[in-house]
Protein backbone atom coordinates (compact mmCIF):
# COMPACT_ATOMS: atom_id res chain seq x y z
CA UNK A 1 0.00 0.00 0.00
CA UNK A 2 1.08 3.53 -0.62
CA UNK A 3 0.02 6.98 0.53
CA UNK A 4 -1.27 9.51 -1.99
CA UNK A 5 -1.84 13.19 -1.25
CA UNK A 6 -4.52 15.11 -3.12
CA UNK A 7 -3.45 18.74 -2.83
CA UNK A 8 -6.81 20.41 -3.49
CA UNK A 9 -10.48 19.50 -3.59
CA UNK A 10 -11.66 18.16 -6.96
CA UNK A 11 -15.25 19.00 -7.90
CA UNK A 12 -16.85 16.19 -9.88
CA UNK A 13 -20.22 15.55 -11.48
CA UNK A 14 -21.63 12.05 -11.51
CA UNK A 15 -24.10 9.45 -12.70
CA UNK A 16 -25.42 7.09 -10.02
CA UNK A 17 -25.46 3.40 -10.85
CA UNK A 18 -28.96 1.86 -10.64
CA UNK A 19 -27.47 -1.07 -8.69
CA UNK A 20 -24.15 -2.24 -7.32
CA UNK A 21 -22.11 -3.83 -8.75
CA UNK A 22 -24.30 -4.78 -11.72
CA UNK A 23 -25.11 -1.18 -12.71
CA UNK A 24 -21.55 0.15 -12.78
CA UNK A 25 -21.10 -0.27 -16.56
CA UNK A 26 -24.44 1.42 -17.27
CA UNK A 27 -23.51 4.44 -15.12
CA UNK A 28 -20.02 4.65 -16.62
CA UNK A 29 -21.34 4.45 -20.19
CA UNK A 30 -23.90 7.20 -19.48
CA UNK A 31 -21.26 9.42 -17.88
CA UNK A 32 -18.92 9.07 -20.86
CA UNK A 33 -21.74 9.90 -23.28
CA UNK A 34 -22.05 13.37 -21.69
CA UNK A 35 -18.70 14.82 -22.79
CA UNK A 36 -15.88 14.24 -25.30
CA UNK A 37 -12.83 12.30 -24.14
CA UNK A 38 -9.98 14.42 -22.79
CA UNK A 39 -6.66 13.36 -21.26
CA UNK A 40 -6.94 16.40 -18.97
CA UNK A 41 -10.21 15.32 -17.32
CA UNK A 42 -9.92 13.11 -14.24
CA UNK A 43 -12.35 10.17 -14.12
CA UNK A 44 -13.45 8.51 -10.88
CA UNK A 45 -15.66 5.82 -9.45
CA UNK A 46 -16.93 6.68 -5.96
CA UNK A 47 -18.78 4.31 -3.67
CA UNK A 48 -19.76 3.87 -0.05
CA UNK A 49 -22.58 2.38 2.01
CA UNK A 50 -25.54 4.75 2.35
CA UNK A 51 -29.18 4.66 3.45
CA UNK A 52 -28.87 1.78 5.85
CA UNK A 53 -25.96 -0.08 4.32
CA UNK A 54 -26.51 -0.57 0.57
CA UNK A 55 -23.46 0.46 -1.47
CA UNK A 56 -24.15 3.39 -3.80
CA UNK A 57 -21.78 3.74 -6.78
CA UNK A 58 -21.26 6.96 -8.70
CA UNK A 59 -19.35 7.20 -11.99
CA UNK A 60 -17.77 10.66 -11.80
CA UNK A 61 -15.78 13.12 -13.89
CA UNK A 62 -13.91 16.26 -12.96
CA UNK A 63 -15.82 19.45 -13.69
CA UNK A 64 -13.59 21.31 -16.14
CA UNK A 65 -15.47 24.62 -16.20
CA UNK A 66 -17.79 26.32 -13.74
CA UNK A 67 -21.42 25.29 -14.24
CA UNK A 68 -20.62 22.30 -16.45
CA UNK A 69 -22.42 19.85 -14.13
CA UNK A 70 -25.62 21.90 -14.22
CA UNK A 71 -25.56 22.16 -18.01
CA UNK A 72 -25.22 18.39 -18.20
CA UNK A 73 -28.02 17.81 -15.68
CA UNK A 74 -25.73 16.20 -13.11
CA UNK A 75 -25.25 16.54 -9.39
CA UNK A 76 -21.81 17.18 -7.89
CA UNK A 77 -19.54 15.84 -5.17
CA UNK A 78 -16.08 16.75 -3.94
CA UNK A 79 -13.10 14.41 -3.94
CA UNK A 80 -11.66 15.92 -0.78
CA UNK A 81 -8.07 17.03 -0.53
CA UNK A 82 -5.95 15.15 1.95
CA UNK A 83 -4.02 11.96 2.46
CA UNK A 84 -5.28 8.69 1.02
CA UNK A 85 -4.18 5.11 1.40
CA UNK A 86 -3.92 3.60 -2.07
CA UNK A 87 -3.32 0.49 -4.16
CA UNK A 88 -2.82 0.48 -7.92
CA UNK A 89 -4.69 -2.26 -9.78
CA UNK A 90 -3.35 -3.24 -13.21
CA UNK A 91 -5.35 -5.01 -15.95
CA UNK A 92 -8.60 -4.42 -14.04
CA UNK A 93 -10.73 -4.97 -17.17
CA UNK A 94 -9.53 -8.57 -17.35
CA UNK A 95 -10.54 -9.22 -13.73
CA UNK A 96 -12.85 -6.56 -12.22
CA UNK A 97 -12.77 -8.46 -8.91
CA UNK A 98 -9.22 -7.13 -8.45
CA UNK A 99 -10.79 -3.76 -7.55
CA UNK A 100 -12.95 -5.34 -4.85
CA UNK A 101 -9.94 -7.18 -3.45
CA UNK A 102 -7.93 -3.95 -3.35
CA UNK A 103 -10.68 -2.15 -1.43
CA UNK A 104 -11.05 -5.11 0.94
CA UNK A 105 -7.36 -4.65 1.79
CA UNK A 106 -7.59 -0.86 2.05
CA UNK A 107 -10.61 -1.07 4.37
CA UNK A 108 -8.44 -2.85 6.95
CA UNK A 109 -6.33 0.30 7.40
CA UNK A 110 -6.80 2.21 10.67
CA UNK A 111 -7.86 5.88 10.72
CA UNK A 112 -10.02 5.91 7.59
CA UNK A 113 -12.31 8.91 7.11
CA UNK A 114 -15.69 7.64 8.39
CA UNK A 115 -17.46 9.88 5.84
CA UNK A 116 -15.05 9.03 3.04
CA UNK A 117 -15.60 7.23 -0.22
CA UNK A 118 -13.89 4.29 -1.82
CA UNK A 119 -12.41 6.16 -4.78
CA UNK A 120 -11.29 4.62 -8.05
CA UNK A 121 -9.10 7.09 -9.94
CA UNK A 122 -8.80 6.26 -13.62
CA UNK A 123 -5.86 8.62 -14.02
CA UNK A 124 -4.82 7.44 -17.48
CA UNK A 125 -6.31 5.65 -20.44
CA UNK A 126 -4.17 2.61 -19.61
CA UNK A 127 -5.43 -0.50 -17.89
CA UNK A 128 -4.59 0.73 -14.39
CA UNK A 129 -6.73 2.29 -11.67
CA UNK A 130 -5.75 3.75 -8.30
CA UNK A 131 -8.02 2.50 -5.52
CA UNK A 132 -7.97 4.99 -2.65
CA UNK A 133 -9.65 5.76 0.67
CA UNK A 134 -9.15 9.06 2.47
CA UNK A 135 -7.52 8.97 5.86
CA UNK A 136 -9.15 10.75 8.81
CA UNK A 137 -7.19 13.85 9.77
Amino acid sequence: MEKVKIEKDIKVFYVTAPSFPEGIKEATDKLHSLFPFSHERKIFGMSRPENGGAIIYRAAAEEMEKGEAGRLGCETLIVKKGNYVSLTVNDFRKDPMKIKKAFDMLLTEPNLDPQGYCVEWYATDREAVKCMIRLDE
